[in-house]
């Protein structure tokens, strides 16, 4: 018969850190016993020690951050707390699991996303490098909330069932989070590799994309030379016109639709560009449409060839 794999982590009060490493491993071991103690022998037999045990040793299944000397800390500086530790080890075995990603690389690199924009930011609200909820990263204090407030704690509280149902519940939330966000990033990964693949018109200027969705905005910082994105919008039934940004969070673009379009719909829009088609162009001159990818691809052409409008 063989013995249930044990995740051993801290009894008490519990922090996103502690919730989240113990999450990961839970879904990468379902049958997994939880042991939520301070015991240090308790804690040596167990399979993973997560936040507790006062060691780091990944192949050993310990990942403790808080020991005398512990220096762990990420390529960027972003010093590991647990979450961090369990998801450097584990988090590309999950992707795999859990988004059926078999190629290695793809797998590593849908990981080190997330640890990016959510898994580093916990790791900095626990180690105290910040107090701020960057990203996707608002966490530590909501999941603070399900810790039982002092007026509910008994003599006992460190080990009793109420504390235990409160992770529980906690690792429950962190789970729902996880694989949604995992699925958002292999999402994001394989709809990044369309939109590198799809075609490219007019000296590379415009991109027309097969549909509407996809993550061109993080892929157009490699394309220098690109100015307008072409995609179907099938809620509206029409294809529009949207323009690159200098960076993919600015509001900057690399240029601007032309200013005698600014806020025209329908027939004044087709009289002032030709484009029998033609829907509308937003009177910040970001994104036009036009009812046919024929027509969006010649409000394309004609803004390649417009000249530079200044600011």
């Amino acid at each position: 018969m063989n013995t249930p794999t044990t995740i051993a982590t801290h009894n008490g009060s519990f922090h996103a850190d502690d919730v989240f490493g113990v999450a990961v491993l839970r879904l990468l071991f379902p049958e997994a016993r939880l042991l939520r103690t301070r015991d240090e022998a308790l804690i040596a037999t167990a399979d993973f020690a997560v936040d507790v045990g006062g060691e780091w040793d990944a192949a050993r299944g310990r990942f403790d951050h808080h020991q005398r000397g512990f220096e762990g800390a990420r390529a960027s500086g972003v010093v590991y707390a647990s979450a961090g530790l369990v998801w450097a080890a584990h988090g590309p075995a999950l992707v795999a699991q859990q988004c059926g990603v078999m190629e290695p690389t793809l797998a590593r690199a849908i990981a080190d996303s997330l640890d990016r924009e959510l898994v580093q930011h916990l790791d900095r609200a626990d180690t105290g490098a910040a107090n701020a909820a960057p990203g996707l990263f608002g966490l530590s204090a909501l999941l603070a909330q399900f810790n039982l407030p002092w007026d509910r704690r008994g003599s006992a509280f460190d080990d009793d069932a109420a504390s235990l149902a409160r992770f529980e519940q906690a690792m429950a939330v962190v789970t729902q989070l996880l694989l949604a966000a995992l699925d958002q990033q292999r999402a994001r990964h394989q709809g990044a590799q369309q939109v590198r693949e799809a075609k490219m018109l007019l000296d590379g200027r415009v991109l027309v994309l097969p549909r509407g969705g996809l993550p061109w905005r993080d892929v157009s910082a490699d394309m220098p030379d690109l100015w307008f994105v072409v995609y179907p919008d099938a809620s509206d039934q029409q294809h529009q016109l949207h323009v690159v940004t200098v960076e993919p969070q600015s509001f900057t673009a690399r240029k601007d639709l032309p200013r005698a379009w600014a806020g025209l719909r329908e027939a004044e829009l087709a009289a002032a560009s030709g484009v029998g088609d033609a829907v509308f162009c937003h009177n910040g001159r970001f994104i036009a449409g036009a009812r046919s990818l024929e027509g969006a691809l010649r409000l394309a052409e004609l803004a390649v060839a417009a000249p530079f409008d200044p600011k």
